[in-house]
């Protein structure tokens, strides 16, 4: 039903965009979202380092809050984001500690009293207990929040909870036997979070933590990343520069690295994005995307093109053990800057890269791939799944398996002959057994790092569900692949797009994942009703791509504790794969790896 010279037409207007936006070295940036919370961090931050030099910059940071809030008084992650309880606490934080300003918008605080006392009241036992609601016993996000109020005046320290921060002091090996509260990112918080907190709130651990605080430092100054900056990400460098500086003073090591980092990662406007950016991830995407409409038959101009990018990544994989995670050699990070840590779906997305690559007859060194596989299959956990970071933590949801990423695990490791294939097959046969296993009901999956903020519970089963299916092998597309594109095919729009869920208003990002899904369900199954679900999905795409609005991202992107932000190429980079899959089917290659 999908006629070639329409989807060729599409192909290559999305395709050479996609191209312009690649940068002179051969790799893609990207441009992530703004972040109210990234930025009010990092104005408490330099609020209580006391720089003079700062005041210009802090003077930006107040002016783009004020600008940036929400008529309800509270503030959303990104720009585009309705307000939570969590971000408005910080973004008030920050703007009383940023008092002397002599520009101190004093409605903007009005406004946030307002919206954090329809909340959660204005007393400080409300507001304690509320954020402790949202994160029930994870307390990677919700002390550092307590933390930041408790160094505005915002509630009292009794009200933050302690945090084990000796433990950092044990073998890192230990880390998953000790159940911690926190998740395995999140050790510099553990460290510091929990340094001020005693300070501040004396228990009979304290004389052990006096004791061990030259060695907790010298920990945290050993996984401190060159630049200064932990995991790259803003919120949590100003939680560990703010924690020091009230716990042992701003002329810290750690401290100062930390504002070095800070200073240069705000944007002109006066923001901070949440992290730094996700250049191997989307530069993986956009080459996987390129190459979706490329037939196996050779290199051709467009995958020669692609030549720099695939070494560009290849250079990325790690050589040597992680200091920060513990993490073996062979895994891949989102971003080449010093403060990555590899994680199972960059190193997947890395593979897959990469086989395809190899597959259309550019020169890949196997070695890499085979290092990438056999990280990969280390990592998995002992319920077939695989987690983000750590194997074996498992307690809190951004350390345990997850269907999105264990899909993608099992698409990298999707006919692999390594040397290892004995390890691998058992590996492949528990990841879709998990997969089997937590498929819902309704045929969907939930993703772990992706949501969808109009959906009732925020998840996004549209995105999840795409994900799974594009790890489909022609031995596996029995009842559960059928179940899956069966809700796809339900949960389509009037208007031919998808949104998160049934019913939630489409999206480009959506509606693409869920077009390069069914694309591949299609060529492995000549399934009944397909057909006419992508074809009225392409219809939508064609529309959004006639009116120039196909560009425009959506927050749909989960960040590190559910963080909602949007990256300005991932409408772009699932656009160019959803429409190069289409044309394979429209060619008759049945191409859509």
């Amino acid at each position: 039903m999908i006629e070639p010279a329409r989807v060729e037409r599409l192909w290559q207007q999305a395709r050479e965009y996609l191209l312009s936006l690649r940068n002179p070295h051969g790799y893609w940036e990207g441009y992530l979202s703004s972040s109210a919370l990234a930025t009010a961090t990092a104005l408490s931050a330099l609020s209580l380092a006391g720089d003079p030099a700062d005041g210009p910059l802090m003077e930006r940071a107040l002016a783009w809050l004020a600008q940036d809030q929400n008529d309800d008084g509270g503030w959303g992650d990104s720009p585009e984001s309705p307000s939570n309880l969590s971000t408005t606490l910080l973004c008030l934080a920050a703007l009383r500690l940023a008092d002397g300003s002599s520009s101190h918008p004093a409605r903007a605080v009005d406004g946030a009293w307002s919206y954090v006392a329809s909340h959660a009241g204005r007393g400080a036992d409300g507001i304690a207990a509320a954020v402790r609601r949202i994160y029930g016993e994870d307390r990677t996000f919700a002390v550092p929040i307590l933390m930041n109020c408790a160094l505005a005046g915002l509630v009292p320290w009794h009200e933050v909870p302690s945090l084990p921060c000796e433990l950092a002091a044990v073998p890192q090996s230990w880390y998953p036997r000790l159940r911690l509260q926190v998740v395995s990112y999140a050790l510099p918080a553990l460290i510091a979070v929990g340094l001020v907190v005693d300070r501040h709130r004396h228990s009979i651990l304290t004389p052990l933590r006096r004791a061990l605080t030259p060695r907790l430092l010298q920990r945290l100054a050993a996984i401190q990343p060159a630049n200064g900056g932990f995991l790259e990400a803003t919120p949590l460098t100003a939680f560990v520069a703010m924690s020091l500086i009230a716990a042992l003073g701003p002329d810290q090591p750690v401290v100062r690295k930390c504002l070095d980092f800070i200073r240069p990662a705000a944007r002109p406007d006066g923001s901070w994005p949440i992290d730094t950016n996700l250049a191997t991830w989307v530069t993986t995407g956009a080459v996987n995307a390129l190459m979706s409409g490329e037939e196996p038959v050779g290199p051709t101009a467009a995958s020669e093109a692609l030549r720099s990018s695939c070494q560009w990544v290849s250079q990325q994989q790690f050589a040597s053990v992680h200091p920060y995670t513990g993490a073996a050699p062979g895994g891949f990070a989102w971003t080449d800057l010093p403060g990555a840590v590899p994680d199972a779906d960059d190193t997947a997305g890395a593979i897959v890269m990469l086989r395809r690559a190899a597959q259309l007859g550019l020169a890949v060194d196997s070695a890499v791939v085979d290092r990438a596989a056999q990280w990969l299959l280390g990592l998995q956990n002992d319920d077939g799944g695989w987690p983000t970071f750590c194997r074996g933590w498992g307690r809190l949801p951004f350390d345990q398996s997850c269907p999105d990423i264990t899909a993608h695990a099992l698409r990298a490791l999707r006919g692999w002959h390594p040397p290892g294939i004995a390890e691998a097959v058992p590996g492949v046969a528990a990841g879709w057994a998990y997969l089997e296993r937590t498929q819902r009901p309704d045929g969907s999956w939930l993703p772990l790092w992706f949501g969808n903020q109009h959906a009732p519970d925020q998840g996004n089963p549209v995105l999840g569900t795409a994900r799974v299916l594009l790890a489909a092998e022609p031995d596996r597309a029995g009842a559960m692949v059928e179940r899956g594109a069966a809700y796809l095919r339900q949960a389509q729009n009037t208007d031919g797009g998808w949104g998160g869920d049934r019913g939630i208003p489409s999206t480009v990002e959506e509606t693409a994942l869920a077009l390069s899904a069914l694309a591949r369900v299609l060529a492995l199954r000549r399934e009944a009703g397909l057909g006419l679900a992508l074809e009225r999905g392409l219809g939508y795409l064609e529309q959004l791509m006639a009116n120039g609005t196909w560009t425009e991202p959506a927050p749909i992107g989960l960040y590190f504790a559910s963080l909602w932000y949007s990256e300005r190429l991932y409408p772009v980079i699932w656009t160019v794969e959803a429409l190069g899959r289409l044309r394979g089917l429209a060619k008759g290659s049945g191409n859509v790896v």
